[in-house]
Formats: structure tokens, sequence, C-alpha cells
């Protein structure tokens, strides 16, 4: 096993999903469902593993058709378009 790639992944998505609203979602169910807090955990663990997987297997597919250079590229163009369009959306919520 890669170790220093374990550790990469699993310190990017740890850090992405702190304050998500995957984990708000959880923390809200938990506080609801007092007595039933390990059916929370193993329900939103195996939610999160479930789109872990389906992620893992659509980059491997993409992986072997697009040339990483070219998924790298796309992915950078999407965050900065993404980026963007929530500032442009922050503006006029706010009238500036």
């Amino acid at each position: 096993m890669d170790w220093k790639l374990f550790a990469a992944t699993f310190t990017t998505i740890f850090l992405a999903e702190l304050g998500d609203k995957t984990q708000l979602a959880t923390f809200a169910a938990a506080a609801s469902s007092s007595s039933r807090r390990f059916a929370v955990f193993l329900g939103s663990a195996a939610a999160l593993v479930a789109c872990s997987a389906l992620a893992v297997v659509a980059g491997a597919a993409l992986g072997k058709a697009v040339p990483l250079h070219w998924l790298e590229r796309v992915g950078g163009v999407l965050l900065i378009a993404l980026g963007a369009w929530t500032l442009w959306r922050s503006w006029n919520a706010n009238g500036v």
C-alpha cells in the first residue's frame, strides 16, 4: 500500500468534509435521535464509502480514457468557474 498517497487522500478528504453540509446533516440526525446514534454513524459512514467507491471507479475509468493533464486542466477550470459563480451570486444577493 502507498501510505503517502493514503495519508494525502485522507487529509484532503477529511479537511474538505469538515463543516460540509454532509457533516451538518449527520450532526442534525444524531442530535434528533439520541438513542440511535450508532445507526446514524453507520448510515453516514456507508454513504461516504459508497460515494468514495463511485468516485474511484469513475475516476479510474475516466483516467483510462482521458490523459491526466486534461483532467487536471478541466478540473482547474471547473473549480475557478464554480468559485467565480459563487462570488457572483454572493455579491448579487447582498446588493453589491
